[in-house]
């Protein structure tokens, strides 16, 4: 296997600190050990004008028979099956990119000691590969739509079977050379994770691990980069379960990039613990100073501080108040929240439902037994709570049938979404409170004007039943992540203005224990569009940060295709709205 890089320069910029970036000096032939044989450096040329590194791979058969010998993580079960003729030693593929990444480590890092300058600078590259496979369908045309989105400009070249048969038609193999100015590092890059993109094979077990390696070498560009999906799944050799990961992890980076945040901050819709089987949801036997809060009643955050009135504790409150307000129906005050939003999604006739900011799935669950409802669309913001909700859900086991009827995706709900539009009702259970006061009129244009449901249901807490929680001190909110939380006053001057914009009416009713002077823990508001779907909504004051809408689902379709029942679809968007507390 071979490639070179090359790259020219000037007196001033001499092309010859290429070995600085390469860490391999040009008047040295150096000698790398791999798992599968030997590894040559050397330069060809190395001037002020011109230089080129050359990187020969030395195939040792012995050592990739042995690699190659059964289906376990010993080795390929494709290689196992080639084992006296096959194109490895040859062609560039995953042996070449693990190479690659081997000898280059740090010029793949962007690091320079000796000159820490350097690895920011673009550079005129040309990568020259004589022989690199392509799997499936036409080869110089993958290789273009993999190469040409990220600066380069490619010549890829077929090789015929046979040149004194050319009847024969081509190989599907390509000679391949890319040009552009560019990083050295992302160039590196670029090759390590779509050299086994193009082969559609690699040498060695895919384990989880793979994913933190295509996250990294893909960061800045993987993200944007159109044929995306096709990426991930051939890189990670079309193992559905680390697709999905993939898929979730680069959406909610996306969108932790987005906000200038850390991902942990944005995906804390569910408990930092590990996973336990669900809870009854009946608390009316508790006492209220020990009842213990599920996951789904409180949406605990990823909280480290210690438990108290700063920490988690103040979310079981609602639960103590729950297991007492609800004795005499024996359920808690997320069961009947679930309750109420069915009865008002019943008199709208809704067959078609969002569920925004699903959580852990409880009302998708709740959704999918009402005869009645033919499509339930589940969003939330993180990942962790969509692979809870499909492991509670039993999607990978629901009949054909029942699995047409739901789907599990991940976005923000602070801009527009494709994907929202055309339904019957949408549900915002618990979700309003969890924004920044500033960024809750760009939820009500996302929901409210773009995607134009023909029912809105919306439920938050009731700021004046706080005092009747004995375990909440006064002052502090029911959770952590609550941004606000509003009084009935409040609450209903919001709604009619929302109501009043967007072409809408509105009822208010209470949920839960009902006291004369305080009302309701939970108020919900069930808003009905009192116009055409197609009338275009009154906006007095479109958000400025509404982008056009970006819809990168991956494609299941085609060869390549790969059955999600969690799509880690990201929606263009920051907002840690999501919540599991249904």
């Amino acid at each position: 296997m071979f490639v070179s890089i090359s790259t020219t320069g000037t007196a001033e910029n001499p092309a010859s600190d290429l070995g600085f970036l390469l860490h391999k000096h040009p008047d040295k032939v150096q000698r790398f050990a791999t798992a599968h044989g030997t590894a040559h450096v050397f330069y060809p040329e190395a001037g002020e004008q011109a230089c080129t590194a050359a990187l020969l791979l030395e195939i040792d058969p012995t050592a990739l028979l042995r690699q190659g010998r059964g289906k376990g993580r010993s080795g390929s079960p494709d290689l196992a099956l080639a084992q006296y003729v096959n194109d490895r030693p040859y062609a560039a593929s995953s042996l070449l990119a693990v190479a690659l990444r081997t000898v280059y480590r740090s010029a793949m890092k962007g690091e320079c000691a000796h000159r820490p300058e350097l690895p920011g600078r673009a550079l005129p590259l040309r990568i020259a590969l004589p022989a690199v496979p392509v799997a499936g369908g036409d080869g110089p045309g993958l290789v273009e739509r993999l190469f040409a989105p990220l600066g380069w400009q490619v010549d890829a070249r077929p090789v015929p079977l046979d040149e004194s048969f050319p009847e024969w038609g081509d190989s599907r193999y390509v000679r391949l050379e890319l040009t552009g100015t560019l990083r050295l590092a992302d160039a590196l890059q670029h090759l390590y994770v779509l050299l086994p993109v193009l082969d559609g094979s690699k040498h060695y077990w895919v384990a989880p691990d793979e994913v933190d390696k295509l996250l990294a070498a893909g960061q800045g560009w993987l993200a944007d980069h159109p044929e995306r999906a096709l990426i991930i799944r051939r890189y990670l050799s079309r193992r559905w379960s680390l697709t999905r990961l993939a898929t979730e992890r680069l959406a909610l980076a996306r969108l932790a990039e987005a906000d200038d945040r850390e991902a942990e901050e944005i995906d804390n819709a569910v408990p930092d613990v590990p996973d336990v089987p669900d809870a009854p949801e009946t608390a009316d036997t508790a006492d209220a100073t020990t009842v213990t809060a599920t996951a789904e009643e409180v949406n605990v955050t990823r909280s480290t501080g210690p438990t108290g009135p700063t920490g988690p504790i103040t979310a079981v409150a609602e639960t103590a108040g729950a297991a007492e307000g609800g004795r005499e129906r024996g359920e808690s005050l997320a069961a009947q929240r679930r309750t109420a939003i069915l009865a008002a999604l019943a008199r709208t006739g809704a067959a078609r439902v969002l569920d925004l900011g699903c959580g852990q799935g409880e009302l998708v669950g709740a959704l999918l037994k009402e005869p009645r409802v033919t499509e339930v669309l589940g969003v939330d913001v993180s990942s962790l709570a969509l692979t809870i909700a499909a492991r509670r859900l039993r999607l990978d086991r629901l009949p054909e049938r029942q699995a047409r009827r739901v789907k599990l995706v991940q976005g923000a709900l602070t801009y527009t979404d494709a994907r929202l539009k055309g339904y019957d009702a949408a549900v915002l259970c618990e979700v309003i409170e969890h924004l920044d006061l500033p960024r809750l009129p760009a939820l009500e244009y996302a929901v409210f004007g773009a995607a134009r449901p023909g029912a809105v249901v919306v439920t938050t807490p009731n700021a004046e039943y706080n005092v009747r929680w004995e375990t909440l001190p006064a002052g502090h909110k029911r959770h952590d992540d609550h941004r606000f939380e509003w009084s009935r006053a409040e609450f209903a001057a919001w709604t009619e203005q929302v109501a009043a914009d967007y072409g809408y009416t509105v009822e208010l009713e209470p949920v839960g224990p009902v006291d004369p002077e305080v009302g309701a823990p939970t108020q919900l508001a069930h808003f009905r569009l009192a116009e055409p779907a197609t009338t275009e909504p009154v906006v007095t004051t479109e958000p400025a940060t509404t982008e056009p809408v970006v819809t990168t689902e991956p494609a299941t379709t085609g060869p390549d295709a790969a059955g999600p029942a969690v799509t880690g679809t990201p929606s263009h968007d920051h907002a840690p709205e999501g919540s599991a507390h249904r």
